[in-house]
């Protein structure tokens, strides 16, 4: 594994930028996240030119994320807030799974189609969409009108938040539609159980079953590992183990998203189930390596560390 990129490609992600407030019983601590930052930041952190389309509003936090983003090299291409910047409040005080809460601005998020953020998806090698207003009709029409790709450039993981969900169904149709444009498809045990109420298998044969099936599926369930499923082939890796404690799993599945598209920027889709194991492990070796720090910065395992054969 290395933590570095030979070749850099350009890869624009485009999708949410926000402030994460964590509570728990020993105070209140904030972190710059957001799923598409999250990936954003994590590509950059293993060697490319990453860029992040997101809404930001006119405020101290945004600021924040500015300096963030300039300190790892990743280049920003703004949506103007009315709302200002987005804000997820994670309350973990009374312990068990953490709660959220969004602000307006995360509520009414939106990407501004402008002759910037149009050269941004124009010139990437990949575009990566995730945690995108898939339930805004406007929004989903403008995303499409914009992105003029190939499949074999686009990924996207829908990340829906019930917190910022306006139209469970639009979401779930807009969501479905994109991708059957796209190379790869990330789909969480969350989401299936948020829009479909059902199991992460019943998504992934939904998916499977449409009118086009997505170039791949990545399916992923937490502490149950993950998958890759391409057409009747399915690779499953489980969680890896690695030296110190679980801290915080809230960037693991960003992780797991940004470790395969780094694969597939530099050595292009994976052509074999013994390919597609050799990717999905190194990005649930990634994945936990993020899990054992507080926050969402994707972090590469140390060089000495002894990786699952």
């Amino acid at each position: 594994m290395t933590d570095a990129t030979p070749t850099p490609r350009r890869l624009t992600v485009v999708g949410d930028a926000l402030i994460d407030e964590l509570r728990d019983p020993h105070g209140s601590r904030e972190f710059v996240g957001g799923a598409a930052l999250n990936v954003a930041v994590g590509l950059a952190v293993l060697g490319h030119d990453a860029t992040l389309v997101a809404m930001l509003g006119d405020d101290e936090p945004a600021a924040h994320i500015r300096a963030y983003l300039r300190d790892y090299g990743v280049r920003l291409v703004e949506s103007p807030s009315l709302h200002g910047t987005s804000r997820a409040v994670s309350d973990r005080s009374e312990g068990g799974e953490p709660r959220y809460e969004f602000n307006e601005a995360a509520r009414r998020r939106s990407i501004r189609f402008d002759d910037a953020t149009r050269a941004a998806l124009d010139e990437a090698d990949l575009v990566v969409v995730s945690c995108y207003p898939f339930d805004d009709s406007e929004q989903y029409a403008s995303l499409v009108e914009a992105i003029e790709l190939p499949r074999e450039r686009l990924v996207v993981d829908g990340n829906p938040r019930s917190g910022m969900l306006s139209d469970r169904g639009a979401f779930l149709a807009n969501l479905e539609d994109f991708a059957t444009r796209s190379l790869l498809v990330k789909v969480g045990d969350d989401d299936a159980e948020l829009l479909l109420g059902d199991s992460l298998d019943t998504f992934v044969r939904r998916l499977q079953s449409g009118r086009e099936a997505p170039g791949a599926i990545l399916a992923t369930a937490g502490r149950h590992g993950a998958a890759v499923h391409v057409g009747d082939e399915v690779v499953r890796e489980d969680i890896v183990e690695l030296p110190g404690p679980i801290i915080d799993t809230m960037g693991a599945g960003d992780a797991t998203l940004s470790a395969v598209v780094h694969h597939i920027a530099v050595h292009g889709v994976p052509r074999s189930t013994d390919a597609w194991s050799a990717t999905l492990r190194e990005a649930m070796t990634i994945a936990a390596a993020t899990v054992r720090h507080e926050g969402a910065l994707l972090r590469v395992p140390a060089h000495d560390t002894v990786y699952p054969s």
